[in-house]
Order: structure tokens, then sequence, then C-alpha cells
């Protein structure tokens, strides 16, 4: 019997997917405690239409991903800091300070935890970060860390 898990179900699948089931294990077991719904044909056009849903939802967040790292590929972004005598700042630019000048600057949203930083900004130079906005889409770009005037 094909039914449609409505929740996890060790040894038969996962929530949403549609399975094969012996039908004395649908009858008594699943269907009772309401883990599952029998794969009629109303059942089926809605798992389909659920199904057509998710990969929309996917492909705008794939495209929207996209076109934020075609935005943010190769920019640079300024950062101005006070330093010691050695050139070593006084603390370090981090993640969340570069999120929040992508939000003030270019009006890009990305989370803190996405951007990845190669190494410590704790000195004047430039610097090469990247967001990862996405499974398998990222963008590089570069902070520049100068002193304040």
């Amino acid at each position: 019997m094909k039914v449609i898990l409505l929740a996890d179900v060790k040894g038969s699948g996962k929530k949403g997917e549609l399975v094969n089931v012996s039908d004395g294990y649908a009858r008594n077991f699943l269907l009772p405690r309401k883990l599952a719904k029998e794969a009629t044909a109303q059942a089926m056009v809605e798992y389909e239409n659920a199904e057509n849903s998710k990969q929309h939802k996917i492909e705008t967040e794939k495209a929207n991903a996209a076109a934020t790292a075609q935005k943010l590929d190769g920019v640079n972004l300024k950062f101005y800091a006070n330093a010691g005598k050695n050139g070593k700042l006084f603390g370090s630019v981090t993640s969340r300070e570069i999120s929040e000048e992508l939000k003030k600057s270019m009006n890009i949203v990305i989370d803190k935890r996405k951007i990845d930083i190669k190494g410590d900004i704790k000195s004047f130079g430039t610097y090469e970060c990247e967001a990862k906005l996405y499974a398998g889409i990222s963008a590089k770009f570069y902070i520049v860390v100068s002193e304040k005037e």
C-alpha cells in the first residue's frame, strides 16, 4: 500500500515522503497513529503540489543567491580603524562588522556566520573574504583596512 508519511518513521522514511509499505503495517500501525495517510488521488495531487512548491522555493533562493553573488563579487569594502605604534589595530574587524557594512553600503543582507575571513583582520591592509550564499554559490570580496584620519 502506498502512503504519504506525516511524520518521520524509523525504518520507513521521513516526513512528506511517498513510501510503499505492507497493507497490515499501514492499517494497523501507521494510519491509526496518524503517522501516515493513504495515497488517494486527492492526496497524491496535494503531495505533487507540495513537491512543486518546494522545488520552486529552492529555485528562487538559488536565483537570489546567484544575483547577490554577482553583485558582491570583487567588491572592496573600506574600514577605518585606530592602531598602535606598530600598525596593529585596537581590536579587529569581525564578520559582524562586515555584515553590517554590506547591509549599510550595498543593501545586501548576509548572515555573519556565512562570511568566511581568511585569517584575522588585526592590522592595516587588504584581506580576502568569502560569502557563502547558498550550497555551491559563493562570492569573493575584499576588505581594505586603513588608518582613521
